[in-house]
């Protein structure tokens, strides 16, 4: 299934739009469309715990449930599998490598991610933060 929505995304020009107000000011626009909103799709993703959407409990990331674990080799593939998970998710993005580090207030997960329709490779940081208890995106 997702090698034909890659040969469908691939073969026919797919233009996503949304709707975003997010560290926006109101003079700036608030339409997102390609790369831009399937960053902001995946963060929002991993902003919501496996179990907390109401109709879809396999929705979501586990993440938020291993911030208190000891980081070892379990927890980090389990962490690296659900985020492959996630990312598998949406058919516009692949993830080519995916980095796990522990820092004081959570976990910063490094991604190397693919936007296919555009064939455009970014580096990409998620800081899960335990004190705002939010996921953040940013470029490395």
């Amino acid at each position: 299934m997702r090698t034909l929505l890659k040969t469908l995304n691939t073969s026919m020009a797919i233009t996503y739009k949304g709707f975003n107000t997010l560290g926006k000011q109101f003079s700036n626009s608030f339409t997102l469309t390609g790369f831009d909103i399937a960053k902001q799709d995946l963060i929002n993703h991993f902003n919501i715990r496996k179990g907390e959407k109401l109709l879809l409990p396999d929705f979501g990331s586990v993440v938020w449930d291993m911030l208190y674990e000891p980081l070892n080799e379990t927890t980090v593939e389990i962490i690296r599998k659900d985020i492959q998970d996630v990312i598998s998710y949406d058919p516009r993005i692949e993830a080519n490598e995916i980095v796990v580090k522990q820092y004081d207030h959570g976990l910063q997960i490094e991604l190397n991610l693919t936007f296919i329709p555009d064939q455009v490779m970014e580096n990409l940081l998620i800081d899960f933060n335990t004190e705002t208890t939010t996921a953040t995106l940013s470029t490395l």
